[in-house]
């Protein structure tokens, strides 16, 4: 790998960097603030690395939920990543080595850049290094983040809205990328419609059959 595709992927990945390392830091002043200790916000981001399962699972552990109970609300918060799956199956079918690593990395933030690459870069090494900066950028942030919390006494008020800001700042980088509103048009009315219909922890899931359904019966028209 040359030095000019980790040129190239790290200024892809840029939006993601911005992101990670601010939630990634508020994800280490959280866990330390429950009590854990600054190391596990590096293995947690490691081998879990799952971003809002990993904000979820600290308020579980400090709930004292069972394994059964906290593997279940992880299944369901992270069920979205069955269509992000599904959706890149191809692509990565044809990535050979990197494959594995691909699968395990697809974060949404991932998936969003991933997804909407130009043709001249969807080869697998490229997908590779910016998974791979992706996930580098968020361990980074948590460790940051746990051990300046465990160092500096932080106030945390409001600070659970990190999260949501990478997504509203991801959501306008793709459609100034992109540039289809139809798409996004579509995915918001059927996260109002699903929201206001469905209960909560079926809400999100079902927004996103829903938006995948409705974009793909349009294309198939066109």
């Amino acid at each position: 790998m040359g030095m000019n595709d980790i040129k190239a992927a790290f200024t892809y990945s840029v939006p993601v960097l911005l992101g990670y390392m601010a939630i990634g830091i508020a994800f280490g002043l959280l866990l330390v603030d429950a009590g854990y200790p600054w190391w596990l916000s590096l293995v947690m981001s490691i081998v879990m690395y799952a971003g809002a399962g990993q904000f979820i699972a600290v308020g579980l552990f400090a709930a004292g939920v069972g394994l059964a109970e906290a593997a279940l609300v992880q299944l369901v918060v992270n069920a979205r990543h069955i269509a992000y799956g599904l959706s890149m199956l191809k692509r990565f079918n044809r990535t050979g080595p990197f494959k594995y690593y691909l699968i395990f990395a697809l974060t949404d933030e991932t998936f969003a850049l991933l997804s909407s690459l130009p043709d001249q870069e969807k080869r697998g090494r490229f997908l590779f290094l910016v998974a791979l900066l992706d996930q580098s950028y968020w361990v980074l942030g948590s460790v940051i983040g746990a051990m300046a919390g465990s160092l500096l006494p932080f106030t945390l008020d409001g600070i659970g809205f990190a999260l949501s800001a990478l997504f509203v700042v991801l959501m306008i980088e793709q459609i100034l990328r992109v540039r289809k509103a139809q798409v996004f048009i579509i995915a918001a009315l059927a996260a109002v419609l699903t929201v206001f219909v469905l209960p909560a922890r079926l809400s999100l899931l079902s927004a996103m059959v829903i938006a995948l359904v409705a974009v793909q019966l349009i294309s198939m028209k066109k």
